[in-house]
């Protein structure tokens, strides 16, 4: 009995640090977004609205490693038992995007603007089976145009 206790007192206490982290992140990652909001971001293999003049371009890229925790593992797991949408993941997918784009716009903040955006998706996992640690890997570059001098 002291045993399953034990379990489900450290489940909810996963639960909740999970939950709390991932809010956390979300904060950081809208204020963050609000600061960098007129810095504009395009997929267009060319750069909108800029005409010939004193301007120069670099690689820009943001990545970063984020980790499933084991709660939304469990929860990714029992949703495969039964088919559908993997919601446990899905809010990962979007931080770690998110938190990409931003870090590559935070890398050149004074840009004129980043075009020709590409997002890589990368599961990383390690060890096999229901013991796997997985964690995604997102990496986001483009050509950030600059004014030249």
């Amino acid at each position: 009995m002291d045993t399953l206790i034990m379990v489900v007192i450290l489940t909810a206490v996963g639960f909740v640090s999970g939950k709390i982290a991932e809010k956390m992140h979300y904060t950081s990652i809208r204020e963050r977004e609000q600061k960098t909001l007129k810095l504009p971001v395009t997929t267009t293999r060319r750069p909108l609205g800029v005409g010939p003049g004193n301007v120069r371009m670099e690689l820009v890229s943001g990545s970063v490693v984020i980790s499933v925790d084991y709660f939304k593992m469990m929860l990714a797991g029992l949703q495969n038992i039964f088919g559908g949408h993997v919601t446990a993941y899905e809010s990962l997918i979007d931080r770690a995007r998110r938190e990409a784009i931003l870090r590559m716009k935070e890398q050149k903040p004074f840009a004129l603007q980043i075009f020709n955006v590409r997002i890589e998706t990368t599961s990383i996992s390690k060890g096999t089976g229901s013991g796997a640690v997985g964690s995604v890997e997102v990496l986001a570059y483009g050509t950030a145009l600059l004014k030249a001098g």
